[in-house]
């Protein structure tokens, strides 16, 4: 049958690719990363229900370059819209070759056979035949395209697959410890301009006990211990005593940096715009931020001879493979990287970064393996962050309705991953005496892709919108993707323009909205919020508590999330209570959306209300949690989600739709208080004193 264009199908297109017959039951192989988000469990119950087997009997592997798929990364909320895609066609395309082989065997009509718990049955009827058993006997080694069904009907919700092991003790990539282990610690260079003073010398770090191999090459430097507390100690020894030369330096306003950047805006969209000016023009801004994750990247190696195995916790094993293979001088195929558990991610971190430094360092001492965790100084102070930005919005209102929009976003990159336009993208790479260095002018996502820094900055309501960019490189600060990209930063300042022409022109927030969409479930996810927030609208006083909305439409292909915040303002702003809408299509996995969803919640509001890096210079400063703020337990607010649940619609990634939304919804709900926008990021005490003040 003719499906979409799929990535992972145009890569790996056979059915032996995806499902292998073992026993009673099946692999199921997935090149899609379990980073915290349940998107496993989602992808295994969406192969049992086209397999007609219990879940039980399934085993999912990967991403592993040994075995699995090439899918690519698992970014984008395209887990489940492409990911799953690709494995429900697999699926299907075993069981309609196991009724076809059943139906020959038997003798009987393939149009009144199915499958149940795993059994064929005829009419109903057991058979004595089961599809593993079948499978097992069948050439799958065929199209997926040339024998995949329409999709099954929904069936049983599966648990999360991961939820006990991680509750229980199991591994983390930071805990392997196989035979022969090894331990690693490296001393990444503050800037990638840093170099060691000249005339450094290894011996003396050589000599501390338990190390046995140090490893420098141009301003790489690491060693290799035999224990734990020995590495520990050799390091810390050795990292009071380190000198770099640096002459990179940098002012640290980057919002003035941005502003002030020569670089041309380039058009995304063109629109005619009015002649008179807008009803309200607003400029959101928000710092670099980290990705902040519970634990440090970690990575381990082994070199056998001239081929390299890796574990750890990249979002895409095979970039990574082919980026290794260039910094490392090695074919693709002399590598194999797994994908282990770790501490989560949100986007390109530290884990690729990792990967390489460990290698580095196991070349050291082939035939044993070595284990490298970062400090957590390193993570703050090296992985790439996301992007500080900043976006203006105008809006123009004629007769109650949005009648057109500008929108003009200056940011630097947001994709710098491993292989992105050719370049590994490796830290340390760029550190070696020969280097790999970043292409001076990096990219960033076309917007067939969803954009990177544009991401979102086409407004969702029906009027003429004139979309510009500028990409602003050559930065000293190292970024790259973080959760939904310049998602957050565009629709908190098209959302937040939207609102300030609304209360220009006193008009309801729900239905100047309303009256500027075409798009029915975008208008549905609306009017969803407005039925279920009615208590919240009840208890504002309008002088220290209100509340304030937000829309969007992920990429404006992806899900729809319409959020209402309670602000109250007190010493510090807080958020008590917020209501969501979604319209993610068909809800595969209702308790995994749930959690992506109200998580993403509580992560907005960190990054609205707390979060930014500090700069020294073109260094970073932030070193630890004590210098970085989060939201905590004791304020996290209240969440009531509200799916719009589309069965048979193709489901759309959801876990990037609420960033822009909550932040949003958050800043019209100050606004609506002070009467003045706040859209400086992180909306501090001080953020909103001063924006009152220069109001």
């Amino acid at each position: 049958m003719t499906r979409p264009q799929n990535p992972g199908l145009m890569s790996a297109p056979l059915v032996s690719d995806w499902i292998v017959p073992r026993d009673e039951g099946f692999t199921v192989r997935t090149g899609r990363a379990e980073l915290g988000q349940g998107a496993q469990t989602a992808l295994l119950q969406m192969a049992a229900w086209e397999l007609g087997m219990p879940a039980e009997r399934l085993t999912l592997t990967g991403p592993d370059t040994g075995e699995s798929p090439d899918e690519g990364f698992t970014a984008g909320s395209l887990s489940i819209t492409q990911g799953g895609a690709a494995l429900r066609a697999a699926a299907s395309a075993v069981r309609v070759l196991a009724l076809s082989e059943a139906a020959r065997r038997l003798n009987a009509d393939r149009e009144a056979l199915s499958v149940a718990e795993g059994a064929i049955l005829d009419g109903g009827s057991d058979t004595g035949l089961t599809l593993p058993g079948l499978a097992a006997g069948i050439d799958l080694a065929v199209p997926v395209e040339d024998h995949a069904a329409p999709m099954a009907k929904g069936g049983p919700q599966v648990p999360r697959l991961d939820l006990r092991a991680r509750m229980t003790g199991a591994p983390f990539v930071h805990d392997l410890a196989p035979e022969g282990l090894l331990h690693g610690r490296v001393f990444p260079a503050p800037t990638l301009t840093a170099r060691l003073a000249p005339g450094f010398d290894t011996a003396p770090l050589a000599a501390r006990p338990g190390v046995v191999a140090v490893v420098r090459d141009g301003s790489f430097l690491g060693l290799v211990a035999e224990s734990e507390a020995e590495a520990d100690a050799a390091a810390a020894w050795q990292e009071a005593r380190l000198a770099w030369e640096d002459d990179a330096d940098a002012e640290t306003d980057i919002a003035a940096i941005l502003e002030a950047s020569p670089l041309p805006m380039e058009p995304v969209q063109e629109a005619p715009l009015p002649h008179t000016a807008p009803t309200a023009e607003i400029t959101a801004s928000r710092p670099f931020l980290s990705h902040g994750a519970m634990g440090p990247s970690a990575a381990l190696a082994q070199w056998t001879g001239e081929t390299l195995e890796v574990w750890c916790h990249s979002q895409g094993v095979y970039p990574l493979r082919k980026a290794l293979a260039t910094v490392l001088g090695l074919d693709p195929d002399a590598i194999r990287v797994r994908h282990v558990n770790g501490p989560g991610c949100y986007g390109h971190n530290g884990a690729d970064d990792v990967a390489l430094d460990a290698a580095l360092l196991a070349r050291a001492v082939p035939g044993r393996p070595v284990r490298l965790r970062w400090s957590r100084a390193a993570e703050f102070g090296v992985a790439p962050m996301g992007a500080a930005m900043s976006t203006r919005a105008r809006v123009w209102l004629d007769e109650g309705r949005i009648a057109a929009m500008a929108v003009s976003v200056t940011s630097p990159p947001h994709a710098t991953r491993p292989l992105t336009a050719g370049a590994p993208f490796l830290r340390s790479g760029a550190l070696l005496e020969a280097p790999h260095p970043f292409p001076a002018a990096a990219p960033d996502l076309p917007m067939e892709r969803g954009g990177g820094a544009a991401r979102n900055a086409v407004p969702i309501y029906a009027a003429p919108a004139l979309v510009e960019r500028k990409l602003v490189t050559g930065l000293p600060w190292r970024t790259s993707s973080l959760r939904g990209l310049g998602a957050q930063v565009n629709v908190l300042a098209i959302e937040t323009g939207v609102e300030a022409a609304l209360m220009a022109g006193e008009i309801d927030p729900f239905e100047g909205r309303l009256a500027s969409l075409d798009d029915p479930r975008a208008r549905a996810v609306l009017e969803r919020l407005r039925g279920m927030s009615g208590a919240i609208m009840a208890d504002a006083d309008g002088e220290t508590r209100g509340w304030g909305i937000a829309l969007a439409r992920y990429k404006n292909t992806a899900a729809w999330a319409a959020v209402l915040t309670e602000v109250v303002l007190e010493d510090e702003l807080r958020v008590p209570r917020v209501t969501v809408a979604v319209d993610m299509g068909e809800v595969v996995h209702p308790d995994g959306a749930r959690n992506q969803i109200e998580g993403g919640i509580v992560q907005a509001l960190s990054w609205t209300l707390k979060e930014g890096v500090t700069l020294d210079g073109a260094r970073v400063a932030t070193a630890g949690w004590e210098d970085y703020r989060v939201l905590r337990f004791s304020e996290v607010p209240g969440i009531e989600t509200a799916f719009i649940d589309r069965p048979g619609d193709p489901p759309l990634g959801c876990a990037e739709a609420v960033a822009g939304p909550v932040s949003a919804a958050v800043a019209n709900g100050v606004m609506r208080l002070v009467g003045v926008p706040v859209t400086r990021l992180p909306l501090t005490r001080d953020a909103i004193i001063a924006a009152i003040s220069a109001a």
